[in-house]
């Protein structure tokens, strides 16, 4: 006797969800050393660090999306500018069959949280490759940021609840 309960309840692999890597790439990479060669060659104390990060997503075809990470980084010691980064570097993802609803965080959390061990190894040869010691960067939680762009973004609306698509508007560019 054959059991008909297995095939009706599992969903076929083709309507599974999906995320897939297509590829990555650099769009804008920038270092400066206004004060080479003397900056690498001063001594002094240890330099203070300005580093930021943001994340922006943009829509290339009905399953494609352009997912960015914009990392700037700034090193001072006293007043001179010892050196200035700026990084974009981004990645391609297929989404397929991924509900309205899990698509932001998706796109906003863990498809940074993929291409960031790559943008901070860019990073760190950079400043490297620039006369200073790598800057390597500290892991980043994307789910924090996530949740503090859905608070900014709920007080700028009047503190209206949001749901995930409201969020997509406010993904920089």
């Amino acid at each position: 006797m054959a059991d008909d309960t297995q095939g009706s309840a599992a969903p076929s692999p083709a309507n599974l969800p999906s995320m897939n890597l297509v590829g990555q790439y650099i769009r804008d990479l920038s270092f400066e050393n206004p004060g080479a060669p003397g900056s690498i060659m001063a001594g002094g104390g240890n330099p203070a660090f300005n580093v930021s990060i943001s994340v922006g997503v943009k829509k290339q075809a009905d399953d494609m999306y352009a997912v960015e990470l914009t990392l700037n980084a700034k090193a001072n010691r006293e007043a001179v500018v010892l050196f200035n980064v700026e990084l974009v570097y981004g990645g391609v993802f297929r989404l397929k069959n991924v509900p309205e609803a899990q698509l932001s965080q998706l796109l906003m959390i863990e498809c940074p949280r993929l291409i960031f061990p790559f943008a901070r190894q860019v990073l760190a040869s950079t400043t490297q490759q620039g006369g200073f010691p790598p800057l390597m960067m500290e892991p980043v939680d994307f789910a924090a940021i996530y949740r503090q762009n859905l608070a900014k973004l709920a007080a700028q609306q009047g503190a209206a609840p949001l749901t995930a698509s409201a969020a997509e508007t406010d993904k920089p560019n």
